[in-house]
């Protein structure tokens, strides 16, 4: 690589030369005076994704430390499992202990930077599972990781390029937190906006009070409308959506398309996939870049109430739940169209015009009315907000991964 301006060039040193490599221990677990201190003591299971530990499961006393061979790491540790799963890495913010599953690295100073030497976690574990060995689990020695082979630049370089990727770690982060909050946030709202057996949501928005009403869903949808199919499409067959995803399509001519490709999709049409229904692999088509044509193994629906709500609705897992029961098939458990839409769903009732017994969709397009709208739109909100934060992730997880393998040598 090339080096920051101003910089050396790096060289190879093995890591038993630039850090000590420490071991593990547990304290007899029959005496109780080695155990509920205010030492924390770490096992392999508690090393996730997390970049600096917090604070472990279990604590060891100071004689606890004492009568077993556990070691009491400094601040900037570098904890690596080296059983139960090679290398899994961690760095201490918080003197502590392990247990022997780990082969911990304390760098030495100025000369090896600890978040330097966690960025490089992928080399380290594939160098860990390549040296291990063992017949009952696979374990790497502290001797064995002290020979890995590693090159560095000088301290202020590694500082340099420390900074740099805790900072895109922290973002990294930021957005996991945040999308881990949105999807709580939904699941809440989905558990509460939603009438229950009595008719009524827990939480609601201002203005609406009416008990919700029981409607089949075919009353709520037209159900596979005929359309004739134009020359050229884009077919969607089976497993080609993902959650509420449409990953993959394409194109197929009228005359020798797939027996199966019938369903001519409009803009705001809904597809509810019939086999492995517990998937919750269903599609509200927004978009009209193309002429989809979908399997005939989604059912359509065209919405009279809002899709987005209808969408939320069935994706929910209570509605899931009394689909299972109508299906067919163990393997690959399936419901037709016409058991679909005789399913039961509670939704509100300012969508339904009492007199005609029918949706009334003047009333639907007021949103100043019309509760299941509302809902649809912030349900719709939400999941743009929680794929943008997702679609961030992966975007600078994949920048991560480009500077790993153009940053380090």
């Amino acid at each position: 690589m090339t080096a920051f301006k101003g910089q050396n060039a790096w060289e190879q040193r093995k890591l038993g030369e630039i850090a000590d490599i420490v071991g593990g221990g547990t304290p007899s677990t029959k005496n109780p005076e080695y155990w509920d201190g205010d030492i924390n003591w770490y096992s392999p299971a508690e090393i996730g994704n997390q970049i600096y530990t917090e604070k472990s499961e279990r604590q060891i006393t100071e004689l606890g430390l004492k009568k077993s061979s556990a070691k009491l790491l400094p601040v900037g540790t570098v904890l690596f499992t080296s059983r139960a799963g090679i290398g899994k890495t961690a760095i201490l913010n918080k003197e502590a202990c392990t247990n022997q599953g780990f082969q911990s690295i304390i760098p030495r100073s100025k000369i090896l930077n600890s978040y330097f030497l966690f960025s490089r976690t992928n080399s380290l574990k594939q160098y860990g599972e390549t040296m291990g060995s063992g017949s009952t689990f696979v374990e790497v020695s502290g001797k064995q990781m002290s020979k890995m082979p590693l090159f560095i630049p000088n301290i202020n370089e590694q500082s340099r390029i420390a900074k740099l990727f805790q900072s895109l770690d922290k973002t990294i982060t930021l957005h996991e937190e945040q999308h881990r909050q949105l999807e709580q946030l939904k699941k809440a709202l989905l558990q509460k906006m939603f009438a229950d057996e009595t008719g009524y949501p827990a939480l609601r928005f201002k203005g609406f009070i009416e008990k919700w009403e029981q409607r089949k869903l075919g009353e709520i949808a037209d159900f596979n409308p005929k359309e004739d199919l134009p020359a050229t499409f884009e077919y969607v067959d089976l497993d080609s959506v993902s959650g509420t995803t449409m990953i993959t399509h394409r194109t197929e001519q009228k005359s020798s398309a797939p027996s199966r490709a019938q369903r001519l999709a409009r803009l705001g049409d809904l597809f509810y996939q019939n086999v492995r229904p517990y998937q919750k692999n269903n599609y509200l088509l927004d978009k009209t870049d193309h002429t989809y044509v979908f399997s005939t193994g989604y059912t359509q629906m065209r919405p009279i109430v809002n899709g987005y709500f209808l969408l939320t609705l069935v994706q929910r897992q209570n509605f899931v739940d009394k689909v299972l029961k109508r299906c067919t098939g163990t393997s690959y458990p399936a419901i037709n169209s016409k058991d679909l839409s005789r399913i039961k769903v509670l939704i509100p009732s300012t969508s339904v015009n009492f007199h005609s017994g029918i949706l009334d969709k003047a009333d639907m397009n007021r949103s100043d009315t019309n509760e299941a709208e509302k809902i649809g739109q912030l349900f719709q909100s939400l999941d743009k907000t929680i794929t943008l934060h997702d679609k961030k992730i992966q975007y600078l997880k994949q920048l991560k991964r480009g500077l790993l393998q153009k940053m380090f040598i």
